[in-house]
C-alpha cells in the first residue's frame, strides 16, 4: 500500500502526518512501521487528519505514539496538523481542530515559507486524580508535593493533565541526576492507569523553566507541546512562577499562559521537512 505523507516537527518533535481516509484497521502496527527510524520514514508521533463530525469544524485528528499507543491529545503534534491544513489552503488562519478531549482552537499569528507559529487554546487542565488519571489515595486536589516511590525512592511529584496524563519532577539541576532513566520508570508507575508523560523541570525565574521530557510510548524527546503546558501548570500550582511562562527545551522555547480559571495557551512554531509516498507492507 502507497501512503502520501508529509512530515513536520514542532522544535525537534518530529511527526508523519497522512490523510486516514483509506487506512488499514490496524493503524497500531501502521504507526510502528512508519515511525520506525529505520525501517520507515522515522518519527516521534503518527499523524491521521480526518473529516470532522462538525461541518463548523476544519478536521478531526488522531494521535499514535512512535510505540503504536493512541494519545489524547499532542500539543506539538496538533500544531504540526494546523500546518498540514494551512498548505492546503493559504487563506485559513483559525482552525477548530476536533480531538478525543474536545475540540481545540489554533489562531495562525506568523507564516514564512515552510514554517509557522500558531496559538493553540489547549483546554483547562485536569486536576481531579480520578480524571488525569491518578491513584493518588487520599492525596488532596490539586496533587501537589505527592510522595511517589521511583527507584531513587520517594520523590515529591506534582499530577496534572492536559487531556494525557503528566507527571511534574522538580530539580535543581539536569547533570545530578538520571532523569532519562527515571521518567522510564515514571511512566509505567502502577498509580498511573493508562501510564504517563514525565517533566523534570528546572526553574530558572519567575517567568521561565528549563525541562526534560519523557513522553509515553515515546522516550526522550526534544520537546513537548503537552508537556510544556504540563510543566508550566505545575510550576504555578506550586507557586514558583507567574501565570505567563517561557519553557526552554532542547530544541529551542515555547510560550505557556494560563490566565486565572481559564485555559491554557500554548504558542510555538512548526516546521515543514519533507513528503513523499511511504510504501507500507503490512
Amino acid at each position: 500500500m502507497e501512503i502520501p505523507f508529509r512530515k513536520f516537527h514542532g522544535l525537534g518533535n518530529d511527526f508523519i502526518v497522512v490523510s486516514g481516509r483509506g487506512l488499514p484497521s490496524a493503524l497500531a502496527r501502521l504507526a510502528r512501521a512508519a515511525t520506525d527510524r529505520h525501517t520507515g520514514i522515522g518519527a516521534d508521533g503518527f499523524l491521521l487528519v480526518l473529516p470532522p463530525r462538525a461541518k463548523q469544524h476544519s478536521a478531526r485528528a488522531r494521535f499514535f505514539n512512535a510505540d503504536g499507543s493512541e494519545a489524547e491529545m499532542s500539543g506539538n503534534g496538533i500544531r504540526c496538523i494546523a500546518a498540514y491544513l494551512v498548505g492546503s489552503s493559504n487563506r485559513k488562519r483559525h482552525l477548530a481542530i476536533e480531538t478525543s478531549v474536545g475540540v481545540k482552537t489554533l489562531d495562525l499569528t506568523e507564516a514564512k515559507k515552510g514554517q509557522w507559529t500558531f496559538r493553540v487554546g489547549m483546554g483547562a487542565p485536569i486536576l481531579e486524580p480520578a480524571k488525569i488519571p491518578f491513584r493518588a489515595g487520599d492525596s488532596g486536589l490539586p496533587v501537589i508535593g505527592f510522595p511517589l516511590r521511583t527507584r531513587r525512592g520517594l520523590l515529591p511529584v506534582t499530577v496534572t493533565s492536559m487531556g494525557n496524563p503528566h507527571c511534574t519532577v522538580f530539580v535543581g539541576d539536569f547533570a545530578g541526576i538520571d532523569w532519562s532513566l527515571l521518567g522510564r520508570d515514571i511512566e509505567r508507575n502502577p498509580l498511573f492507569p493508562r501510564r504517563t508523560n514525565v517533566e523534570f523541570v528546572k526553574v530558572i525565574s519567575r517567568n521561565q523553566i528549563e525541562v526534560r521530557f519523557w513522553e509515553r510510548g515515546v522516550g526522550e524527546t526534544a520537546s513537548s507541546g503537552t508537556g510544556s503546558c504540563g510543566a508550566a501548570v505545575a510550576s504555578i500550582l506550586n507557586g514558583l512562577t507567574s501565570r505567563k511562562v517561557r519553557v526552554r527545551t532542547l530544541a529551542g522555547a515555547l510560550e505557556v499562559e494560563w490566565p486565572d480559571k481559564r485555559e491554557v495557551i500554548l504558542t510555538g512554531p512548526v516546521e515543514y521537512i519533507a513528503q513523499g509516498t511511504y510504501r507500507y507492507q503490512g
